[in-house]
């Protein structure tokens, strides 16, 4: 009978494991899993029991306007950090001198450099007594145009905060190919580029998907660089939620429309876990 209520006990081993796993399920639930449930909880239930906040939010077509603007920027935005970041990482990966050093600290140096600072950076340069319209009232060419608050502005900002994330992902992956691979393809005959298309490209498609992930995902929640940079008409979905708690006092509406930009970025993360898994994302 003694041996079966120690059958039933927890050995020593399994509770020191309970003890050092708890402090880590205490934190996630006391910070991510209440805080989630409580506007997932508030999103049906403010002021009434029901649905209506999220037949709103898909049946107007205001808010179904800012939803596809939020999904287009993130794209157009994520195609410009893999345009300037791909040259960049390719270039880091494949010199091994004080060249590639050079632009991996300064990669490096932009985590340490808050993206609200180098927000403001751009309304400095961008801005009517910055270095462009100085530039334009030297060179004679008249009026400089209006790039503040515009569309371009906040693209810009977020291509200039998110441009790091996309560099460090397609580096950790262009870092592992074998440089052994393209001399083999030129010996074969294969011009510099022809396997570059044939043998790198292929090989540093995982660190293009996980860096495009990565960026999306992010660029999706983006609220400080647009409502600093751009303009209302573009607004992306994370103002539309401060717009309805700081302007309107809509708790259970806003909590609607972040519970349907956390199921979107969700759904993305799945999509990406299902063909790739997670643990890839960062190569």
């Amino acid at each position: 009978m003694q041996a079966g209520l120690r059958r039933g006990l927890p050995s020593r081993d399994g509770l020191t494991a309970w003890l050092l796993v708890a402090p880590a399920v205490l934190c996630i639930t006391v910070l991510f899993i209440v805080p989630i449930g409580y506007v997932l909880l508030l999103s049906v239930t403010d002021p009434t029991v029901s649905l209506d906040h999220y037949r709103r939010f898909f049946t107007v077509p205001l808010y179904a306007n800012v939803m596809v603007n939020t999904f287009r920027t993130s794209l157009i935005v994520t195609l410009a950090c893999l345009a300037l970041g791909y040259p960049l990482a390719y270039v880091m990966a494949r010199r091994n001198d004080a060249v590639a050093v050079v632009f991996l600290v300064a990669v490096g140096l932009s985590f340490w450099t808050g993206f609200v600072v180098r927000t403001y950076a751009w309304l400095i340069i961008l801005g009517n007594k910055g270095p462009l319209a100085a530039t334009y009232a030297l060179a004679g060419w008249g009026k400089p145009p209006q790039l503040l608050f515009t569309s371009f502005s906040s693209t810009l900002g977020m291509t200039h905060v998110l441009l790091p994330y996309m560099v460090l992902a397609l580096y950790g992956v262009m870092r592992k190919i074998d440089p052994s691979y393209m001399r083999a393809a030129e010996g074969l005959g294969a011009r510099p580029f022809g396997a570059f298309r044939l043998v790198f490209l292929p090989l540093s498609l995982p660190g293009i998907v996980n860096g495009c992930v990565l960026v999306f995902t992010m660029c999706l929640g983006f609220y400080i660089t647009p409502i600093l940079l751009g303009t209302p008409k573009d607004m992306m979905i994370s103002q539309l939620i401060s717009q309805q708690i700081e302007d309107l006092l809509a708790w259970g509406f806003a909590s609607a429309i972040a519970v349907v930009l956390l199921a979107c970025t969700l759904v993305l993360l799945a999509v990406y876990n299902r063909f790739a898994g997670l643990d890839r994302l960062w190569g």
